[in-house]
């Protein structure tokens, strides 16, 4: 009895799913988690849109299928491998990491591939520079489309795309529910890492404190637009991800443990709303049982 066969009781009556990744930094590394659950429990993903690291991942599970080698890639990740702000600031390349780990990662996994060949329907969510506009990439270069909607001003350099230049999405829409809606999705599922607040009290206005009050300003600020865009979400998840800062990916296995624990909370919500249901495989007992008594 503790082994289970997974399956949809009716495919018919299987709703479309959409996945909305929200940006985070570091903590979008949930977004790992999040995925894995659904993977565990056989919910398909039909669609998914994300926004910044929520690209980073949802692009990277669009074109592979697997978040495997990307959950390892950043577990490699060691305390100290991450640049202060004050380094960043000084480089004029905007590098983010010192050995270039995640951004050889980056092009390893997308470089030469195309949005539209993915097999899942695929969006990233920049910012226009220009303009402030929201930019919504759904063909072209997945590796040029993920870096632009990653592009947070000190850390990357904005990223030119079809002639015009690109910065982070969480700018406009940090968590893109209603996009995923308009791609075709019955059931949106999206995941908001973002910080509620920011307490600048709790902080000391020195020098070696500025990153920490830079990220909690960018978190801050995604979860203030986020709030319009979740409207169009029909289930949302907040993994407790609000104690990690933005450039800790050195925390990778505690941080896709929170959306691992999240995703669990909600499963039966999901299934719910999805109308997945889950068919026990019977054991020989119960088929003796099922035999015998009517």
């Amino acid at each position: 009895m503790n082994f289970k066969m997974t399956k949809f009781s009716n495919e018919k009556k299987r709703k479309k799913v959409g996945l909305a990744l929200g940006g985070g930094g570091a903590k979008g590394l949930a977004h790992i988690g999040v995925i894995k659950v659904l993977e565990k429990y056989g919910i398909p993903i039909d669609y998914i849109a994300g926004t910044s690291m929520g690209a980073f991942v949802g692009g990277w599970y669009a074109a592979h299928g697997t978040t495997k080698i990307l959950e390892n890639l950043f577990l490699e990740i060691e305390e100290g491998e991450v640049l202060p702000v004050r380094k960043i600031a000084r480089n004029k390349k905007g590098i983010l990491f010192s050995d270039k780990l995640v951004l050889e990662g980056l092009e390893d996994g997308f470089y030469g591939r195309k949005i539209e060949d993915c097999d899942i329907p695929f969006a990233a969510v920049a910012t226009d520079v220009e303009s402030g506009a929201e930019v919504v990439l759904h063909s072209g270069s997945l590796l040029d489309s993920v870096r632009a909607s990653i592009s947070l001003p000190i850390i990357f350099k904005p990223v030119k795309v079809n002639g015009r230049l690109l910065m982070d999405g969480g700018f406009v829409n940090p968590v893109p529910a209603d996009i995923v809606r308009k791609m075709g999705a019955d059931v949106v599922i999206a995941v908001d890492v973002s910080s509620r607040w920011l307490n600048i009290e709790e902080e000391s206005m020195h020098l070696r404190n500025i990153y920490s009050i830079i990220s909690k300003t960018f978190s801050a600020l995604e979860y203030q637009v986020a709030q319009r865009v979740l409207k169009e979400a029909d289930i949302i998840m907040r993994p407790a991800v609000l104690g990690y800062e933005w450039l800790e990916f050195h925390q990778a296995k505690q941080i896709i443990a929170k959306g691992i624990d999240e995703a669990e909370e909600n499963i039966e919500e999901i299934e719910k709303k999805t109308g997945y249901k889950q068919v026990k495989k019977e054991t020989l007992l119960e088929k003796i049982i099922d035999f015998y008594v009517p």
